[in-house]
């Protein structure tokens, strides 16, 4: 039988022994007392404002979804919580952003929680307060951080900490982000600029913060490479563990190789949301960049639009065939697993989408994953379990109506009876020989372990 994971295992060392190599090589890792373990040996997991929450999360509110995330999702590993936009805004209120906002920001152009929202952080202490009520629960604590510098820092012209520079010097006002009006870019050629994302990583990391989810960075990426870089070294300089996560997408696939030297997760696509069509376009992304992922460096198809979304307006518009093609292509690609829906109203279906074990596994563990290409409308993928001949299938159809699927199992390298498990309904199904045929509904998708021999 394939066995389900056991997530904290892994992270404590299952994958210690290897590291992303200069040119995007998986190489040999020495031994711990010379090198930092990996950063994500696995996807990373857990859960996000921006969904359920747009620009508006309060510190109560944060508090209220963190003790729920610890009591029903951590069990299944989903352990990291993040904070998304503009939680230094003191006016934020929608999924829409100030022409003119006035952030939060201390004497050095470096961003503060919010204090009509954030209350504790009161007295320049920061996150740290909420970022201990979060570890308290057994997880870690994530922030969502612009591009650049605040403009109001550069209208202000203050100086950078630990220089004899100022916000103008290192501040390229014709950097600015399309939809967001926070920042302006950073010149990581003028001096006084590397010193300042050194700042800002140093203030974060004080506060206890374990990953930095960091906007208008992947598009476009040439232009912004050079920060990518600084954000990159200036995490290294703090002696943080932080997760580096690049959004958004669409990151270009020949730059592969450079993001994952610099950071941990990278979006492949704009924001996704609950439309099918969104869904449908991920299947060639991840197929895309699927030779490019390896232990610590994870192309992201983005947060799980499930449940009460949007300000609590509406649930998802996923049906429940959709929900689980969602998921199974999340696992069985590796994506991170990064729910956005509202945990106040997680209802048992969504709860048992997101924590059946079996379906984690393949996200957490599995390796050798590749897309196989069968027939129009229909999608296929299989890995392999570690340390064994088993292997794992999805099976996915795209088409408006049902489909008979069949597949030669010789295309998996299995030959002969073959024992079927079905992960998502967690039981075992009667052998097959040489092929399995089974009928997908629309929209839908089905994920079974296979075992030669039976």
């Amino acid at each position: 039988m394939i066995a389900p994971v056991d997530r904290r295992t892994l992270l404590a060392g299952a994958f210690a022994a290897t590291a992303i190599g200069g040119e995007g090589v998986v190489r040999a890792q020495p031994a711990p007392s010379s090198r930092p373990p990996l950063l994500a040996p696995t996807p990373p997991m857990g859960w996000n404002s921006w969904n359920s929450f747009a620009t508006t999360i309060t510190e109560a509110q944060a508090i209220e979804t963190a003790r729920i995330m610890a009591a029903k999702l951590l069990p299944a590993g989903y352990d990291i919580f993040t904070v998304d936009i503009q939680w230094y805004e003191p006016e934020a209120e929608s999924y829409t952003y100030n022409a003119r906002p006035t952030p939060a920001m201390d004497g050095h152009g470096r961003l503060l929680p919010a204090l009509n929202r954030f209350p504790s952080s009161v007295g320049g202490k920061g996150f740290r307060p909420l970022a201990d009520q979060v570890h308290a629960l057994g997880l870690r604590f994530g922030i969502h951080l612009m591009r650049g510098i605040p403009r109001l820092a550069v209208e202000r012209n203050l100086p950078v900490l630990g220089t004899r520079y100022r916000a103008r010097d290192i501040a390229d006002t014709t950097s600015i982000c399309a939809w967001n009006p926070d920042m302006y870019g950073v010149d990581m050629r003028k001096p006084g600029a590397q010193a300042y994302y050194d700042s800002v990583f140093a203030l974060y990391a004080s506060w206890g913060v374990d990953f930095v989810k960091m906007d208008d960075m992947s598009r476009p990426y040439d232009a912004h490479a050079a920060e990518i870089e600084a954000a990159h070294k200036a995490i290294g300089a703090t002696g943080r563990p932080i997760i580096l996560s690049l959004s958004p997408g669409e990151t270009p696939v020949p730059r592969a190789d450079h993001v994952r030297r610099y950071a941990q997760m990278w979006r492949i696509s704009d924001d996704f949301w609950d439309e099918w069509a969104l869904l449908e376009a991920q299947f060639v992304r991840l197929e895309n960049w699927n030779a490019h992922r390896a232990p610590g460096a994870w192309p992201d198809a983005d947060m799980l639009p499930l449940g009460r979304l949007a300000l609590g307006a509406r649930d998802t518009k996923f049906t429940p065939d959709e929900q689980g093609t969602l998921m199974t292509l999340w696992a069985i690609a590796r994506s991170p697993l990064i729910m956005g829906g509202d945990l106040r109203h997680l209802d048992d279906a969504t709860l048992a989408l997101l924590t059946n074990p079996e379906v984690i596994a393949v996200n957490q563990r599995s390796d050798g994953n590749q897309p196989h290409y069968i027939a129009d409308g229909i999608r296929v993928w299989s890995a392999r379990v570690p340390g064994t001949d088993d292997r794992y299938l999805a099976l996915f159809n795209t088409d408006k109506s049902a489909r008979s699927v069949t597949l030669d199992l010789t295309l998996l390298g299995l030959s002969g009876r073959v024992g079927m498990r079905d992960l998502w309904k967690r039981r075992d199904e009667a052998t097959v020989s040489d092929r399995i045929t089974r009928t997908i509904a629309s929209h839908g998708a089905a994920l079974y372990g296979l075992t030669p021999g039976g």
